[in-house]
C-alpha cells in the first residue's frame, strides 16, 4: 500500500534531502564534495554576478563554503570534473565509467568529418610538448564544417573555428579535460594526466542504453529528492518521453531503487530514492529536526530544476529574468529565492561591489501572505552577512527597504 503524504510534508522531505533545512550537514570542502555525490551533478553557468551557479548552489547549504574549494575539488584534487549531464554540468569524477556509451557517440560521430581527425592529432601533439590550451593559444588556424556532438554548444552543423572545434572533440571523447578556467574561457589538458587509470579504463557498469537510462533517471530522482511522474525539466538532456519514463520508474520501483508516494492533491504519483525512506517516515512522523535556517537558492539550483513542481508544492513562481528585456523584468536582472523554513518568502538581488567590497542589495521581495517577523529579519542579516563573505565583501549596503 502506496503512502500518502501532505504537500508540506513533502515540502519539507525535499528540503531536508536537499540539506536546506534544519542544521548544516554539509560542511567545509569535504562537505561540499558529499553533496556534489548526492546530487549526481550541479549545473554550470558561466555568468558570475553574485556568484556562478555551481558556486550558488554549494554556498546555500555547504556551510562556510568558499570558491576555492570548488576550484581545488576540480583543478586540484581532481575528485570533480566538468562535463556533459544537465547541460555543462560539474560531477564526481568517479562517474566517468557511465559516460563511455556518450564518449563512444562522440567518438563516432566526430569520425565522419572530414579534415577533424588530422586537426585532432595535431591538437593532442601540441598539447602533450606545451600543456594545458585554449582555442585562442593553440596554433590551429582556419574554420571547419563540424557539428558539436555537446549538446549546449548550439553548433549544430555550422562552421567553427577549427582550434575550438579539435579541443571540444576531444574534450566530449574524453581525451581532455578542462584543466582550469580563466573567467568563462576554458583551458585543457590530457585527461590521463589527471584522472587515475583505474577510471580511465574501467568497464562501463552500465550494461545498455536502457541501464544507463536508468542510473541517470535515478541520479536525476536524488539530486532533487523527490520527483513526479510528469514530463519534468528535472530530466533534461536526458532521452525521456512519457512511454521510457513510466518504463523506467517502474523497472527502478522493481528493483527496489526507488519507492511511490502519494501526495495529497495530485493525481500523478511522486518517487524518492529507496535510500530515503527513513527520512521520509521521519517527516510523516514529525521526529526530523526542522530548524528554520534561511539560504539564498541559485537560478539553476537542483532544487528548482523543476519550476513547476516548486509551483505546484510551494505556490512560488520563479523565472529567471536574466535573459528579459530590463523593461519586461518583474524583479531583477540575477534574483535568487530566498527559503526560510519549509517556505520560499521571497526573492533578493544583491550584487557585490568588488572594487569597494561591499554587498549591495539592491531588491528585496517578501511573497504577498509572508508575516515579515523580527526573527525573519534577523534570519536575513545573518544570511547576507554570510553571503557577502562569500563574495569577499565587508559590509551590506541596502538600497532598498527590507520590509517591502
Amino acid at each position: 500500500m502506496k503512502q500518502t503524504i501532505t504537500k508540506q510534508q513533502a515540502a519539507q522531505f525535499i528540503l531536508a534531502k536537499q540539506g536546506l533545512i534544519g542544521d548544516y550537514r554539509f560542511v567545509g570542502k569535504d562537505g561540499a564534495y558529499e553533496y556534489v555525490r548526492q546530487a549526481g551533478c550541479i549545473q554550470y553557468d558561466p555568468v558570475d554576478v553574485c556568484g556562478k551557479n555551481a558556486e550558488l548552489t554549494l554556498q546555500s547549504r555547504v556551510k562556510g563554503f568558499r570558491k576555492t574549494m570548488l576550484q581545488d575539488l576540480l583543478y586540484k584534487d581532481r575528485l570533480l570534473v566538468d562535463y556533459a549531464d544537465k547541460e555543462l554540468s560539474i560531477w564526481p569524477s568517479e562517474d566517468w565509467p557511465y559516460f563511455s556509451s556518450y564518449r563512444d557517440r562522440s567518438r563516432e560521430l566526430g569520425s565522419t568529418f572530414e579534415g577533424l581527425g588530422k586537426l585532432v592529432e595535431q591538437t593532442i601533439a601540441y598539447i602533450k610538448e606545451n600543456g594545458p590550451v585554449c582555442s585562442d593559444t593553440l596554433p590551429i588556424d582556419g574554420e571547419i564544417y563540424w557539428h558539436s556532438s555537446m549538446h549546449w554548444s548550439g553548433n549544430w552543423d555550422k562552421k567553427s573555428q577549427a582550434a575550438r572545434s579539435a579541443l571540444e572533440q576531444l574534450y566530449t571523447d574524453g581525451e581532455l579535460i578542462i584543466h582550469h578556467k580563466n573567467g568563462s574561457r576554458k583551458y585543457y589538458d590530457l585527461a590521463d594526466k589527471y584522472l587515475p587509470k583505474a577510471v580511465l579504463e574501467a568497464e562501463n557498469p552500465c550494461r545498455d542504453d536502457e541501464e544507463f537510462l536508468a542510473w541517470r533517471v535515478l541520479r536525476r530522482i536524488g539530486a532533487t529528492g523527490l520527483l513526479w511522474d510528469k514530463n519534468s525539466t528535472a530530466f533534461l538532456g536526458i532521452d525521456l518521453n512519457a512511454e521510457k519514463r513510466k518504463r523506467i520508474l517502474a523497472r527502478l520501483t522493481e528493483e527496489k531503487k526507488i519507492m511511490p508516494v502519494e501526495v495529497e492533491g495530485f493525481k500523478v504519483l511522486f518517487y524518492f530514492r529507496y535510500e530515503d525512506e527513513a527520512l521520509m517516515n521521519e517527516i510523516i512522523e514529525g521526529k526530523h529536526e526542522l530548524k528554520p535556517r534561511m539560504s539564498f537558492i541559485a537560478p539553476l539550483d537542483p532544487l528548482m530544476w523543476d519550476k513547476a513542481l516548486i509551483l505546484a508544492l510551494w505556490d512560488f513562481r520563479y523565472s529567471w529574468e536574466i535573459y528579459t528585456p530590463a523593461v519586461k523584468r518583474k524583479y531583477g536582472y540575477y534574483t535568487l529565492p530566498i527559503i526560510f523554513g519549509d517556505r520560499f518568502v521571497g526573492r533578493i538581488e544583491a550584487i557585490p561591489d568588488r572594487r569597494e567590497h561591499i554587498l549591495n542589495v539592491k531588491g528585496l521581495w517578501w511573497e504577498p501572505d509572508i508575516r515579515v517577523t523580527k526573527k525573519m529579519i534577523t534570519a536575513l542579516d545573518r544570511t547576507l552577512s554570510e553571503f557577502g563573505r562569500f563574495n569577499d565583501c565587508k559590509s551590506v549596503n541596502f538600497l532598498t527597504d527590507v520590509n517591502k
